[in-house]
């Protein structure tokens, strides 16, 4: 029996659904193994993610006393929030000081949108007004044509903390609501929304592939370590790993 592959997950420290789903969906041989960043339910604006993000080289630093083969960054909003380029510079920051490939939640989101060679999406989200702007905005500026970003409003308001609670089947609800007749495809952003649960229902209701932030960093992750085996059950992102196993770019 050969060495297991290890992911390393970096996950604000409110986040309770990003490892789960990364254990739930991994192949067997793969172990998941997690690093918390600071984040309380009352965190705000940039200055909440600025706070988090001071932890990422630390965070990196820790997990490679694991030997981790690959670390996500497990935050959507802390890796779109500042727009694009910041997102780049915090994949060469952990992969700088942890010596090992990295990849992160929102330009996982874009690889793989790009993989379905969509333009056109809908948007749902758990999220406030502040963080649907932002995320409205970095997608348009890596150039999708966003036709609404709409945030399902009892998770607004739980907070950091409470959006872990929010049964899929609420994601399924809601989200499928919010997609466009138009949309090519749907995302459903947050790691910490349980919305990879969600993804074959959606999936099923809206007849178009369905991108969610935590399907999208396991892919990416998955990919980076060169496992190119479909997995079922969790949408047609990680049914496509057999045709998608070279990261873009390693060739």
């Amino acid at each position: 029996m050969g060495l297991r592959k290890r992911i390393g997950v970096m996950v604000p420290s409110t986040n309770t659904t990003c490892e789960a789903d990364f254990q739930m969906v991994a192949p067997g041989g793969v172990t998941i193994h997690g690093q918390r960043l600071w984040l309380t339910n009352d965190a705000a604006g940039a200055e909440g993610m600025d706070r988090m993000n001071a932890e990422i080289e630390s965070g990196a630093r820790y997990l490679a006393t694991a030997k981790v083969d690959v670390i996500a960054y497990g935050c959507t909003t802390g890796s779109f929030y500042r727009g694009p380029g910041w997102d780049r510079e915090m994949i060469a920051l952990i992969e700088r000081v942890a010596g090992v490939p990295a990849v992160a939640t929102t330009p996982s989101v874009v690889e793989a949108l790009g993989f379905f060679g969509v333009r056109k999406i809908s948007v749902a989200t758990p999220y406030p007004e502040w963080n649907n702007e932002r995320l409205r905005a970095y997608l348009e500026a890596v150039g999708f044509k966003v036709l609404n970003v709409e945030g399902e409003p009892s998770a607004a308001r739980a907070g950091n903390q409470g959006i872990n609670d929010q049964d899929p089947d609420r994601v399924v609800e809601f989200a499928s609501s919010v997609c466009r007749p138009e949309a090519e495809a749907l995302l459903c952003s947050c790691t910490a929304w349980r919305a990879v649960e969600a993804v074959e229902a959606l999936e099923r209701r809206t007849g178009r592939p369905v991108v969610t932030s935590n399907q999208a960093n396991i892919w990416a992750a998955l990919r980076a370590l060169g496992i190119a085996e479909p997995i079922a059950e969790f949408g047609r992102l990680l049914e496509s790993l057999a045709f998608s196993a070279a990261r873009p770019g390693s060739a």
